[in-house]
C-alpha cells in the first residue's frame, strides 16, 4: 500500500507545508478544514455558511481518495465560539445523517477570527 497526499489548491498548504488529505491503505486522514473557497480564496461571515462549505471541502478531498462522507468514522469540531455550534447543527446532520461518526466538539481559537468552524475527519474506505 502507498501513501497518497491530496492538495485542495488552498496556497495555505504549500505555504505551510501540510495536505488537505493523506490516504494511507484504506485510512483518509483529512486535515482541519474550515469553510474557505479555495477556488476564491474567500470566506463568508456566518458560521452556517462556513460550515456548509467546510463540509464542501472535506467531500471534496474525500473524493479524490475515492471515498465520501458516508465513510467518515471520526470527526472533531473546533468552534471558537460557544454560541456557533448549535446553528450548525442542521448542517452536520445533512452531511452525517447516515455515517454518524465518533465526534468530538473542542472551544479554541483558530488561525484567523473570520475563521468560525474548524472540521477534522478521519474516514476509511469499504471493501
Amino acid at each position: 500500500m502507498t501513501r497518497r497526499l491530496i492538495s485542495s489548491g488552498s496556497r495555505f498548504e504549500e505555504e505551510i507545508g501540510y495536505s488537505r488529505a493523506v490516504v494511507d491503505g484504506d485510512d483518509i486522514f483529512v486535515s482541519g478544514t474550515t469553510g474557505y473557497d479555495y477556488a476564491k480564496m474567500t470566506i463568508v461571515e456566518d458560521v452556517v455558511g462556513q460550515c456548509e462549505q467546510t463540509f464542501l471541502n472535506i467531500a471534496a478531498a474525500l473524493k479524490q481518495a475515492d471515498a465520501t462522507l458516508d465513510d467518515v468514522v471520526q470527526v472533531l469540531f473546533i468552534v471558537p465560539r460557544r454560541e456557533d455550534w448549535e446553528p450548525c447543527w442542521p448542517v452536520v446532520k445533512k452531511y452525517f445523517g447516515v455515517a454518524k461518526p465518533a465526534s468530538t466538539l473542542i472551544h479554541a481559537n483558530l488561525q484567523t477570527d473570520a475563521m468560525r468552524i474548524e472540521i477534522q475527519v478521519t474516514a476509511r474506505r469499504r471493501r
